[in-house]
């Protein structure tokens, strides 16, 4: 009798303990999903560019902050230039409007559009990874020299740390959100 009764309140305790692991992980899976967004989704999606990586870009540069605003002169979600988002306008046939680089889906629209440009113009995404933080000519200066590419297309090292920083967040950033998001 004893020994069906410690049985039971064995069973009990492995159950709740059991529920309450479960119960543990997904909130820490929904807590950590949450602090990976996926807003203005139409406009990313419209950019043809991977969302995951769209977003991880964002998440590096700007925390999500529509506001945010560098010390440099960067502004917006994707922390454009002002100079780079006129240029990426008069590129895709896009009204600039500096006033608007605040807005959340002009300046992402604006962004990604930008980094599909530099998708284009470099043939590796490290690479076009490094031009986004630290400028395309800064980068094509770097393609030059024998010690940081061994083909003049691709960083084999990136000369400043801050970017080389950059680069390896974003790209953690995507697989956080591939694996929250990409079904495939």
């Amino acid at each position: 009798m004893e020994r069906t009764k410690n049985k039971k309140i064995i069973v009990i305790c492995v159950a709740a303990t059991t529920a309450l692991l479960i119960a543990c992980m997904l909130i820490g899976y929904f807590t950590l999903k949450s602090a990976y967004p996926r807003p203005y989704r139409s406009e990313v999606q419209a950019s043809q560019v991977s969302e995951s990586l769209v977003y991880a870009v964002a998440k590096a540069e700007s925390g999500f902050r529509e506001g945010a605003e560098s010390g440099a002169g960067a502004i917006g979600l994707m922390q454009l230039m002002p100079a780079t988002a006129e240029f990426i306008c008069r590129k895709e046939r896009i009204p600039f409007a500096f006033e608007r680089l605040k807005e959340g889906a002009y300046n992402i629209r604006l962004g990604s559009a930008y980094l599909k440009y530099l998708l284009n113009r470099f043939e590796n995404e490290d690479t076009a990874l490094a031009a986004y933080n630290a400028g395309e000519g800064t980068v094509r200066e770097w393609l030059k020299r024998e010690e940081l590419s061994c083909d003049g297309k691709s960083l084999t090292h990136i000369p400043f740390e801050e970017t080389e920083n950059y680069v390896k967040k974003v790209k953690k950033f995507r697989k956080i959100y591939q694996f929250f998001y990409d079904k495939t």
